[in-house]
């Protein structure tokens, strides 16, 4: 591939964020896969990195842009870089205050476009229109799993946004549909979003789909912290009923991710070990959204803190450091004061409904990790892979007894 439209935007005088080449460059990514780009193509996007303070337009995107870009050629790569996750408006608890009705909207809104470009990038493959990668595609039988599964991933949040998702027995129909859906109301911002997000290290057919389900997992997750923040929040202020009732609406989106291992479960191990081996530096070990949702349940012990999970995000560290409030804390506030949740029937429903979706969501990512890479075999990027998450899947959600029944002790 031809980079002459950027050495065009580079000769500019006056070069302009709106007219940068986000196509032609994104193009050349998905057809080398970032680990294999060619230096020409690296090299005249650092050369534009660093005109950034002379360019006309919000800086931003662009920026953000071209970091997830040159990540590997900087050494940079982690697990951000690798999901393009600064590029994605993935909820938080220091910005996202909002009403819950709206956060849920938005998250549902990025939710459906993530499987929808998925869906649609299965259908090309299925129907042969070409895809932008094309090592180890699957074979058709998997290829409509695989739409089965994310039509069930999407359709919660489709049903919450309005969507006409009728049961219609050909999958492929409905994905169809839903695509078309997704399409009508989909913005300039919404394509470039999807567009750069997608980045693979590789031009194997499944890494496409690993990239989106695991972008899909940290914006539910994003949520959830959002959402965990909030009945800290309510339970410190004595709503407690108010804090059973956001706990429930918590542990219902975290059971709604149920449909994404099952179509995550359906990447070909012998695609996967291809294109891991490219993704040295890069661990889901490094999620600050799911360190933020497991510090917000309950504080880490310190060996737990000191772990390479948390020293991969400072931040949270630094949060939980300055005195961050878990829900476990909140609780303890609660029984300080003589009180029991039994009193307050929402509040017990709610953490038993999040303690239950925690523990199944632990123990499904551990079963698909062994299917992918054995029992004793590292993670991605030379973390501690299925041993590690074998001594953690059965943790206690909330502090060293269970928020309903005491006694149930911590490992």
């Amino acid at each position: 591939m031809n980079p002459e439209p950027l050495h065009r935007w580079l000769a500019q005088r006056k070069p302009t964020t709106h007219r940068f080449p986000y196509d032609r460059v994104v193009d050349a990514y998905q057809h080398h896969g970032k680990q294999f780009v060619p230096e020409a193509w690296t090299a005249l996007l650092d050369a534009a990195r660093e005109r950034l303070p002379e360019v006309s337009g919000p800086r931003g995107q662009l920026a953000a842009f071209l970091d997830t870009a040159l990540d590997k050629a900087d050494g940079r790569f982690d697990y951000r870089s690798y999901l393009a996750l600064p590029l994605l408006p993935i909820p938080d608890p220091d910005s996202d205050t909002g009403p819950a009705d709206r956060l849920l909207a938005r998250r549902d809104r990025l939710h459906v476009l993530l499987l929808a470009d998925l869906i649609a990038f299965e259908l090309r493959a299925l129907e042969g229109t070409g895809t932008p990668t094309c090592q180890l595609p699957p074979a058709p039988l998997v290829v409509r799993k695989r739409l089965r599964h994310a039509v069930r991933a999407a359709g919660p949040a489709l049903r919450r946004l309005s969507f006409d998702v009728r049961a219609v027995d050909d999958p492929v129909a409905l994905a169809r549909r839903i695509v078309t859906m997704t399409c009508i109301d989909r913005t300039s911002a919404d394509r470039l979003a999807l567009r750069t997000t997608m980045l693979p290290v590789s031009n194997v057919h499944d890494e496409w789909l690993f990239i989106r389900t695991l972008q899909t997992f940290e914006l539910t997750f994003g949520l959830l912290a959002v959402d965990l923040t909030a009945v800290v929040t309510a339970a410190g202020e004595n709503r407690l009923p108010a804090a059973g009732i956001r706990l429930s609406l918590a542990a219902t989106l975290l059971r709604e991710t149920a449909p994404l291992w099952s179509l995550l479960a359906t990447m070909q191990p012998h695609a996967f070990h291809r294109f891991r081996v490219h993704t040295d530096g890069a661990s889901a070990i490094q999620s600050r959204a799911y360190k933020l949702v497991e510090s917000l349940c309950r504080t880490p012990d310190p060996q737990r803190l000191h772990s390479p999970a948390y020293r991969s995000v400072p931040d949270v560290r630094a949060r939980i450091r300055s005195g961050q409030i878990s829900l476990d804390d909140a609780l303890t506030a609660i029984r300080a004061d003589h009180r029991t949740l039994a009193e307050v029937p929402a509040l017990a429903d709610g953490m038993h409904r999040f303690t239950a979706a925690v523990h199944q969501w632990r123990r499904t990512h551990y079963r698909l990790a062994v299917r992918m890479l054995g029992t004793d075999q590292p993670g991605t990027g030379a973390t501690p892979g299925t041993p590690y998450l074998l001594h953690g899947r059965d943790t206690a959600v909330f502090g060293s007894r269970d928020p309903i029944t005491p006694g149930n002790g911590q490992p």
